[in-house]
């Protein structure tokens, strides 16, 4: 029975890989230093997800450099009030310049981490796919300035993200 579910896991995974979009290439940003990016980051927007679904307030992702790859860790707080973690892995795209990551909470499965617009003092991040069914909106602090924030949510709409259904991330501690 497992084999049976393994095998349709990973032919849906093809079929899935297979599909095109209707939207046009997603540019990123042309370089990332990541010995700046790496840290704490405090979610301030994002679009709804499967995977987050139990997170309710103070999501932030915090990124660690280990070796080739580096270590990642989401947190969130959960409508029980307890904290949830997820820890996981991710590592550069060659010839990407580390704008464009993989990372895994399930190995061997990866996805896509891009970043799409970046400070250039790494205070806050547009983060997205290329099926622009995920995004998320990061800053160094629980909050963003409201012309920051209507900043990258323009960006994200100018990519072809759905600006509606962005939702803002309540913080209740630093």
């Amino acid at each position: 029975m497992k084999r049976a579910q393994l095998a349709l896991v990973i032919v849906a995974s093809l079929i899935l890989g297979a599909c095109t979009t209707a939207h046009p290439p997603l540019p990123t940003v042309p370089a990332v230093n990541l010995d700046r990016y790496v840290g704490t980051w405090y979610e301030v927007a994002h679009l709804p997800n499967w995977f987050q679904k139990k997170c309710v307030a103070d999501t932030r992702a915090t990124y660690r450099q280990e070796d080739a790859q580096i270590a990642v860790l989401n947190e969130c707080r959960t409508a029980a009030g307890t904290f949830d973690q997820a820890k996981g892995i991710a590592h550069a795209v060659e010839g990407s310049r580390n704008a464009k990551l993989r990372v895994s909470f399930f190995r061997p499965f990866y996805g896509d981490y891009w970043i799409l617009a970046l400070d250039p003092d790494y205070r806050w991040v547009l983060v997205g796919e290329p099926g622009r069914d995920y995004a998320w909106i990061l800053a160094r602090t629980p909050q963003l300035d409201a012309a920051t924030l209507e900043a990258l949510l323009a960006q994200a709409a100018s990519l072809g993200f759905d600006r509606q259904a962005f939702q803002m991330t309540p913080h209740t501690q630093p």
